[in-house]
């Protein structure tokens, strides 16, 4: 099991069917069904669309402090069996402030899982809150002043959610201002969205990765660019399939990334939906898309050093990584 980092992971979307089952019970609320099983069934999807709206109604569930430690808990202790040495975990905070949750459940019951799993596991952890694209600009701005009493639990900040007539630019001002408290910032950019929306990402939200970035091969200045400047994407190759963003393994570009010198890794995004956590995503690029162990060794160098941890703990993984490859180690380049 390789050593790895797991950059683009959205915590909501790792609650499996049983966990929704059992949190919806605790909480009283009703589903469509209480059979795990039939509610897997309707994982299916056309479109990024298709996933949010059945992913925003079983994020109703989540409602304590509690809630949030369990979802949380359960990611990170499947991801370290996975290999997985530093998670930085997605969290849609608004999501939660729009049904009444306290910012305190949230940033609470996350942290305290993240703390555990670090004892229990040995895994390393950190939090980026994404803003809602959807939702404008102002909401965002103001869930950031919302977050920013829990500084101490958070490193970043992202954009997500629906991305098409959603651009980055309008959000250039609340990543300024995370900027300032001296967040990172990343961004989902060029999923379905073309490069256009990774170039905005990148000059007016100066994020530090690309989250997916597929369609940044449709432009060849923009390769160069993300070449050049060493620009770590984040790409979820199952998610990418299940939501048609392209029609199969065989036809994803994550091979023409590498071979382009891209600074490409393996994610998993909302592993519950898609058909796999990130150790099933190795094993689909590995099988779909003929990668050999040099390129699988790669895209695990690549997620370490871009990954926002520590020099001293970068470098430790990625001596790890290559005493299991029985190569020499490298310094980490961060």
């Amino acid at each position: 099991m390789l050593p790895k980092a797991e950059l683009h992971v959205h915590v909501e979307g790792t609650l499996e069917p049983e966990l929704l089952v059992t949190l919806a019970r605790r909480n009283g609320l009703s589903l469509p069904s209480a059979d795990p099983g039939q509610l897997r069934a309707e994982y299916k999807f056309t479109s990024l669309q298709s996933f949010l709206d059945l992913y925003y109604r079983n994020v109703a569930v989540l409602r304590t402090e509690v809630d949030f430690h369990d979802l949380a808990s359960a990611y990170l202790t499947r991801a370290a069996s996975a290999g997985v040495r530093r998670a930085e975990i997605f969290f849609d905070l608004q999501q939660h402030l729009c049904r009444g949750v306290p910012v305190q459940a949230v940033f609470d019951g996350l942290a305290s899982a993240v703390a555990d799993a670090q004892t229990a596991h040995g895994i390393s952890a950190g939090l980026i809150l994404c803003f809602l694209r959807d939702r404008g600009p102002e909401e965002a701005m103001a869930t950031l002043r919302a977050a920013l009493a829990y500084r101490q639990h958070f490193i970043g900040v992202g954009l997500d959610s629906t991305e098409v007539g959603h651009p980055p630019g309008p959000f250039r001002d609340v990543f300024s201002a995370a900027a300032a408290e001296g967040l990172h910032r990343v961004a989902h950019a060029g999923e379905e969205a073309g490069p256009d929306y990774v170039w905005q990402a990148l000059d007016l939200l100066g994020a530090e990765r690309i989250d997916h970035g597929i369609r940044a091969m449709d432009d060849p200045g923009l390769i160069r660019r993300l070449r050049d400047d060493r620009i770590p994407l984040t790409v979820c190759p199952l998610s990418n399939v299940a939501l048609r963003a392209v029609s199969s393994l065989a036809s994803h570009p994550l091979p023409a990334m590498l071979a382009e010198g891209l600074k490409a890794t393996v994610n998993s995004d909302d592993p519950a939906y898609f058909g796999g956590y990130i150790d099933a995503n190795y094993a689909a690029v590995r099988s779909g898309m003929n990668l050999g162990e040099q390129e699988l060794l790669t895209l695990a160098r690549n997620s370490l050093d871009a990954c926002f941890a520590t020099a001293q703990q970068r470098s430790q993984w990625t001596a790890e990584l290559e005493s299991v490859a029985g190569q020499p180690s490298e310094p980490a380049s961060r």
